[in-house]
């Protein structure tokens, strides 16, 4: 019992007349009903009179979608400024539990309202209305609508995707703005030109139809250009991006021209007048992801192009003859060429042959000698059975596991035979240790003149020599004296 004399707190509970609530609603940007969310509020004020609740803030996201948490301004300052650090309301009203979020992983629904429980405060979605105690069904039943919210955002998705589909086979735009050069032009219900759409305009009638058009825009004449200098003149893109900047020339994204952007726009098939959809996939808040050429949908002379068919398809056939250049077998064979002509190899002699660079060759292959390697293939692979050979007769197990061997069952071995790479008057062979945790020891075979099979040694490059570069064992070098070997007995010593 309270003394005459106390002044009451205004902001105690026992002085409320009602239970307070807070309410949240939310618009997706797909739902077309732009008064979704007055409506939401009528029914949850209705809700609330109805219940005794009083309601002392509202939270709303427009346009926003409920996938996630994140993107929804309204939701995050509900549940950081309000749930978690104040004390003065009971409920979180909310028309129902699409409203609260349609969330893929429905277990990040009952998360947040599992959070607001935490901080005493109880989630109402008031089409369902308050639970009884004594209910067990409610929660299961609240977890089937959150199945059911996360269901219609996975079939929504897929109608709209086949929808673009079908857009796009038939030759129109499927949404998104324009690829630099052209614009967006609206057609009518006959599919006769209306005007071109602004960016960010959208089409009002629901049987329009948008198609794309060359921009009046200089742009359209930089697309030219660019293919022109390109297929006419020669020019790779770094040169034509230098100089469409040092013109003070804008790129797509409004900023300088760069090798890729100019790629990019060689590479496009909608400057031919081909409509391109499904390129990437990126459904329901998921990473963007590129999707292979045949789930493309490609709709030849859908509108008028930008560039002509035959300089598209000359641009194409450069990059085609740079992507054989470029296969492992095409710059193997070109090395080949290079060694048998001069009887050895180097960096200026491939610039010379017009083959890929040594760094090129390194990317590929490890090194520009590992690829030197690859041209002795099957010697190599003949000197491996011949050392395993060897082995059976030193050991007294060797078994044969994926790429490498196990000795005795103690001890793992990769081998590596190599050939002698030519260097001035002399030669070397280039090793590099296996760096896999499950080799214990790497053996480099080091073979004769590639003509024949013949073994000079072995070099024997342990676990704990912690290194991936390779190196290279000349005739004088000290590794044949530290790590070399004449035959293979040093083996039987080490598995003891």
């Amino acid at each position: 019992m309270n003394n005459w004399w106390e002044i009451p707190d205004e902001h105690s509970e026992k002085n409320i007349g009602q239970i307070r609530a807070v309410a949240y609603y939310r618009h997706s940007a797909q739902d077309r009903q732009e008064n979704s969310i007055p409506i939401q509020q009528d029914q949850v004020r209705e809700w609330a009179r109805n219940h005794g609740v009083e309601i002392i803030q509202e939270f709303a996201d427009h346009g926003r979608s409920g996938l996630t948490s994140e993107g929804r301004p309204a939701f995050t300052d509900m549940m950081e400024n309000w749930v978690k650090k104040r004390n003065d309301f009971q409920y979180i009203l909310c028309l129902d539990v699409s409203r609260w979020g349609r969330f893929q992983d429905i277990d990040l629904s009952a998360q947040f309202s599992a959070e607001c429980k935490k901080a005493g405060k109880q989630v109402i979605y008031t089409t369902i209305g308050k639970p009884r105690e004594d209910d067990p069904l409610y929660p299961v039943y609240v977890q089937f609508e959150r199945f059911r919210a996360a269901q219609y955002s996975k079939e929504l998705s897929d109608k709209v995707w086949r929808g673009c589909v079908k857009i796009s086979e038939q030759g129109y735009w499927a949404g998104g703005p324009p690829p630099y050069g052209l614009e967006r032009l609206l057609l009518d219900e006959a599919r006769h030109p209306l005007h071109p759409l602004a960016p960010g305009q959208r089409k009002s009638i629901q049987n329009q139809r948008v198609t794309l058009n060359p921009a009046a825009s200089d742009e359209a004449r930089v697309v030219v250009r660019i293919f022109d200098e390109f297929v006419n003149h020669g020019q790779s893109e770094r040169q034509i991006a230098k100089s469409l900047n040092r013109e003070g020339i804008l790129s797509p994204g409004g900023m300088g021209w760069s090798r890729s952007s100019v790629r990019h726009i060689l590479q496009n098939e909608k400057y031919v007048g081909t409509i391109v959809y499904n390129r990437t996939t990126q459904k329901l808040k998921t990473p963007r992801r590129e999707n292979p050429e045949e789930k493309w949908v490609k709709t030849p002379d859908a509108f008028e192009g930008i560039i002509e068919l035959e300089t598209f398809l000359k641009a194409q056939a450069i990059y085609q003859r740079r992507r054989e250049k470029y296969e492992s077998e095409t710059m193997l064979a070109g090395l080949r060429r290079v060694f048998e002509d001069n009887e050895f190899y180097r960096p200026s002699l491939l610039r010379s042959a017009d083959l890929p660079t040594a760094a090129s060759y390194g990317q590929k292959f490890g090194s520009l000698d590992f690829a030197f390697q690859q041209l002795f293939t099957p010697l190599r692979n003949e000197a491996r059975k011949d050392v395993e050979a060897k082995l059976q007769t030193v050991l007294g197990e060797v078994l044969s596991y994926a790429d490498f061997l196990v000795l005795d069952r103690k001890l793992t071995l990769s081998l590596q035979p190599v050939v002698p790479t030519p260097h001035g008057y002399a030669a070397y062979w280039p090793l590099r240790r296996d760096s896999r945790a499950v080799i214990d020891l790497t053996l480099g075979v080091l073979l004769a003149e590639p003509a024949q099979l013949r073994i000079l040694g072995y070099i024997a490059l342990p676990k704990w020599i912690q290194t991936d570069r390779s190196f290279r064992v000349f005739c004088s070098s000290q590794n044949i004296e530290l790590l070399g070997h004449r035959n293979l007995d040093f083996l039987t010593t080490l598995i003891q």
